[in-house]
């Protein structure tokens, strides 16, 4: 066996992983950045943007998905994982304000665990959207939005599997356990408020 021969072969694949790697790394960076603008266009009601913003991420997920698919190690880590749980709380908060059917993880090509975390991240948002409402004086939205916000807790609450396989979603539960109660009381007060 020439050593040398091998040295070279292993330096070559493993500079095709690292350069894989890298531009997968800013590819997601990008998907990232591209579903928080569109959020923040989705609340100020800039839909046209938001969705322009969401198609852009959705190209550009699919072209690391793409670069990162011969290295499964790669395709499968956490830089991935984070962008498709931004890209899917993009488009789930777009789709459920807008009263749209929700796309499922296969449309989204999003892997299980990043799209519940992304529906939980998505509560958030929606939470945004109702007291931005509120504070207008509009609470007709109000008992549809936090019906909503509860469906999803209680599909994230569904999921009784290990943090390894659900990418930390009992943490996310709880998180949206707390919105949700909060928000409750707050459209409560607020509905009182007009009553009275």
């Amino acid at each position: 066996m020439d050593l040398q021969e091998v040295e070279n072969r292993i330096w070559s694949k493993l500079k095709e992983k690292d350069l894989a790697r890298e531009e997968g790394i800013k590819l997601c960076r990008e998907v990232i950045r591209l579903s928080q603008k569109s959020i923040r266009c989705t609340h100020r009601g800039e839909i046209e943007e938001a969705r322009s913003y969401l198609a852009s991420a959705r190209t550009t997920l699919n072209k690391a998905h793409g670069i990162l698919s011969p290295h499964p190690e790669l395709r499968f880590s956490g830089f991935v994982y984070d962008a498709q749980k931004e890209y899917v709380e993009g488009e789930a908060t777009l789709r459920l304000i807008l009263t749209e059917k929700l796309p499922s993880p296969e449309e989204l090509e999003a892997e299980p665990a990043a799209y519940l975390n992304g529906l939980g991240e998505a509560v958030g948002e929606l939470r945004r959207y109702l007291l931005d409402a509120m504070r207008k004086g509009d609470l007709s939205r109000g008992e549809d939005i936090l019906t909503i916000m509860d469906d999803i807790y209680g599909v994230l609450m569904d999921m009784d599997f290990p943090d390894g396989i659900t990418g930390g979603l009992r943490r996310t539960t709880d998180i949206v356990r707390g919105v949700l109660e909060k928000t409750r009381s707050d459209l409560t007060l607020a509905i009182r408020q007009t009553k009275s």
